[in-house]
């Protein structure tokens, strides 16, 4: 068993914003990272993920990220600027180890993991993301369909659909830019959802939105507290993505109402085959070994507030969609809401 002020669960853009401002207030950390480096899900993600917020507005604290600040990074950068982070944060990382189970005694926390290891600490950070929960939508007809069903978390290159007939299902940022390059080399990609995709410039009056949500404080204002359903965000865009559609590649249509062997069903009753249906429909908090502890609802998602638990004195939460603002997923609003977070739970004694 060993004890640190604090143990955080995760290692990636969350836990690693998180431990630097521990450490700020000389606190002990320990990341309990699942996976054999602590870059997150970063390495997870399809090959041609690009950021849509500039290098400039991208960084963890303490560390700007490097090269030209007005570029947008793609995956492998960010994987290896996390890589570079870990490396400057004075903490305990333990890779390889994934937290099975939580337990509480009302003033420290308990960590299980599957190396046989048990970390405690009277403060905890659940910075697990979503990822390794991805949301699987109860499709009509799935029980026929003879098709291959994904999520864009199984998906990496557009290569492997070739001359398939998809349907990528979503109208965010993820499922247009996978529709669109998917395109290219399937035989057709229809891109379905239950509302329209909307589009924002990129670069309104020539600078990037990310300058104009800072000056604005849009970006970084903290009511996601105050909202009682997170917003639908818009698809941001240079104007690439909504010719594309326009063009029909991909082609968008609503909903289909149904799958049916090999075909889907749309609302004006035409057929059309289909070999892949991929969900683009987000994610859900992966949070299933706090699940014992009476802190999740009935659906698994957190009970806190800005990031504070509301059942468990010292727990806290980091990297949730909306936590306390639109870019508190995001590594250009992380390190604030680690930092609100850190503040708070700095208060609780240690044992």
């Amino acid at each position: 068993m060993t004890d640190y002020d604090a143990l955080i669960v995760g290692g990636g853009q969350s836990g690693l914003a998180a431990a630097h401002h521990l450490r700020a207030r000389g606190m002990n950390p320990a990341i309990l990272e699942a996976w054999d480096e602590p870059a997150g899900s970063w390495p997870h993600y399809y090959d041609s993920l690009t950021l849509f917020s500039p290098a400039k507005y991208s960084s963890l604290p303490g560390l700007p990220f490097p090269g030209n600040p007005g570029r947008y990074p793609r995956r492998d950068e960010v994987v290896d600027y996390l890589r570079h982070y870990a490396k400057t944060v004075d903490a305990d990382i333990h890779t390889g180890t994934r937290v099975l189970a939580v337990d509480h005694d009302g003033r420290t926390f308990t960590a299980h993991t599957d190396t046989g290891a048990t970390f405690t600490a009277p403060r905890m950070i659940a910075a697990t993301g979503g990822f390794g929960s991805p949301h699987h939508p109860d499709l009509p007809g799935l029980g026929t369909y003879t098709g291959t069903v994904q999520h864009v978390s199984d998906y990496r290159r557009p290569d492997d659909y070739a001359g398939q007939s998809v349907i990528v299902v979503g109208a965010g940022n993820s499922a247009v830019q996978i529709a669109a390059e998917l395109a290219d080399v399937a035989e057709e990609v229809v891109l379905a959802s239950r509302s329209p995709v909307k589009f924002v410039p990129q670069r309104p009056w020539g600078r990037d939105m990310h300058f104009w949500f800072t000056v604005t404080g849009l970006g970084i204002a903290p009511i996601g507290s105050l909202l009682k359903s997170p917003p639908t965000v818009p698809v941001f865009d240079t104007g690439r993505y909504k010719a594309a559609l326009a063009a029909g590649a991909p082609h968008v249509r609503a909903m289909f109402t149904a799958l049916d062997i090999d075909q889907s069903v749309w609302p004006d009753g035409t057929r059309t085959r289909v070999d892949t249906v991929l969900l683009a429909t987000g994610y859900t908090p992966h949070l299933p070994y706090l699940a014992g502890m009476g802190a999740l609802t009935d659906t698994g998602h957190p009970r806190h507030r800005a990031g504070l638990s509301t059942t468990h004195p010292g727990l806290g939460y980091l990297g949730l969609e909306w936590q306390r603002s639109l870019s508190s997923a995001s590594l250009r609003g992380v390190g604030r809401d680690a930092r609100h977070l850190v503040g708070r739970l700095g208060r609780v004694r240690s044992s």
